[in-house]
């Protein structure tokens, strides 16, 4: 195993590194868009399906990642650039960690405009906006927050700055000192949740629409829907694990790591379906209401539920702490290079990122008012303008070949006692499922989720 360590530093130890990589993990994907997905793809028989897909496509490609971070032990690009070489291979391999450099800061950019979204929410929670709230005002109540870009500005340019102040502290007083707060914090909150959910009447119904499988309404598309989401669900091809991977000790297992970071982040998913369905069932709305459900269906629910008031405002504090975990990881590749390459120092680098994605951003609050176009994009109307550009180039193109690309890196290109001797697991047969998997299974499956996403499958 590598001996070296991170100019950047290093986490303090094997739990610092879980809890950070769970937070970059854990975010807007796991308390917003699971619960839609699942509620739209039929509740258990997707779960099921999402589980046994984590396990062959999100693990595998994890561990390849952190691996690949801890080797090299810089920023993605020289990261890749360093095994590249070590490996005898061609150096183009570093576009790996470009693309993962390019494809987070593209994302930050306007992933802090949604989660400004969620910022302004905790105050309209705890003005009491949601109070006797109905489908109607619950759609005027959001509308109109997305149709004023200075409103979205100030949101915005208030959770960059959060964001910022995070990074530039550096890795120990900075992201691991942050994570070791706001992780269990997100827990708390999150079992809180559960908590108020077991007061509607429908936990029951809840339970049995998340964890009950009816495979007759499980349909391929849906099976497809899974597998992307394993994958994009664990932060993988943006080069935010492994930049995290990076400051890892040599000591600490890579396999064991990625299965916690795993089972953490799932446990999560479960537990905001738990928080999110009974309260849908209890009013009667619909658990399939698609990207809606965060933003207009749930403060209906919680506007006409007794201690609406106090848990909508918890439920809206829980998705800010989670989208701020992964922002700081999406950050973190940028600002490395910056420091590695150019010599700048942390809160200069920190700064310079932050900055370049607020303004890139200011395009996203515009795609939601003043500058909204619609566009075809295999065969779905995006209405949403350069938003839903950034979107489908990250998620359906950038993500995907990324992690398609680390994993064919360190399946086949890689040398078997390169990856052996970073895993520390032997040759036995953990190393030769891995590997299996890794060489196979999984860039057969993002392959698949690829051609899907640009309407090809």
């Amino acid at each position: 195993m590598t001996a070296t360590t991170s100019v950047h530093g290093m986490w303090s130890n094997r739990m610092a590194f879980i809890l950070a990589a769970t937070g970059s993990a854990v975010g807007l994907g796991n308390i917003w868009k699971f619960p839609y997905i699942a509620g739209e793809n039929g509740g258990g028989a997707f779960v099921v399906v999402y589980l046994l897909c984590v396990s062959t496509i999100g693990i595998p490609v994890m561990m390849a990642e952190i691996l690949l971070g801890r080797r090299g032990r810089q920023s993605p690009i020289n990261t890749m650039r360093t095994l590249a070489h070590e490996e005898s291979r061609h150096g183009f391999w570093q576009l790996i960690g470009w693309g993962g450099l390019i494809a987070g800061f593209l994302i930050i950019s306007y992933y802090s405009v949604v989660a400004g979204w969620a910022l302004a929410y905790v105050f309209r929670a705890l003005g009491g906006a949601f109070i006797s709230l109905d489908g109607e005002t619950a759609q005027s109540l959001f509308g109109s927050l997305v149709a004023d870009p200075e409103r979205l500005l100030a949101w915005h340019t208030i959770f960059m700055v959060m964001t910022v102040v995070v990074v530039s502290r550096g890795v120990r007083s900075g992201l691991e000192q942050s994570v070791r707060i706001l992780m269990p914090a997100l827990f708390l909150l999150l079992l809180l949740l559960v908590g108020f959910a077991l007061s509607t009447g429908k936990f029951m119904e809840g339970l049995e629409f998340l964890f009950h499988p009816d495979f007759a309404a499980l349909s391929p598309g849906a099976v497809i829907t899974a597998m992307g989401h394993s994958f994009f669900t664990l932060s993988l091809g943006m080069g935010a694990i492994m930049m995290y991977g990076s400051y890892l000790p040599s000591s600490a297992s890579i396999a064991g790591a990625t299965i916690a970071i795993a089972l953490m982040d799932t446990l999560v998913a479960l537990l905001a379906g738990m928080a999110i369905f009974p309260l849908v069932f209890a009013n009667g709305l619909a658990p399939g209401a698609g990207p809606g459900l965060v933003f207009q269906t749930l403060p209906i629910a919680f506007g006409n539920m007794p201690g609406g008031l106090v848990f909508s405002t918890v439920f809206f504090v829980l998705l800010v702490f989670a989208a701020w975990t992964s922002a700081i990881s999406l950050i973190e590749p940028a600002v490395a290079w910056l420091v590695e390459n150019r010599g700048m120092a942390r809160v200069r680098a920190s700064a310079y990122v932050g900055i370049s994605g607020w303004l890139l951003g200011i395009l996203t609050i515009l795609s939601f008012n003043h500058g909204a176009f619609s566009f075809d994009f295999a065969g779905e109307e995006r209405k949403n303008g350069f938003f839903d550009l950034l979107d489908i180039l990250t998620a359906n193109f950038m993500l995907p070949l990324g992690g398609l690309a680390i994993a064919i890196f360190a399946g086949w290109f890689m040398a078997r006692e390169s990856t052996r001797d970073e895993l520390a697991m032997g040759d036995g047969p953990a190393y030769r499922l891995w590997r299996f998997l890794i060489r196979y299974v999984s860039p057969a499956a993002i392959a698949i989720v690829f051609l899907n996403a640009v309407g090809l499958v």
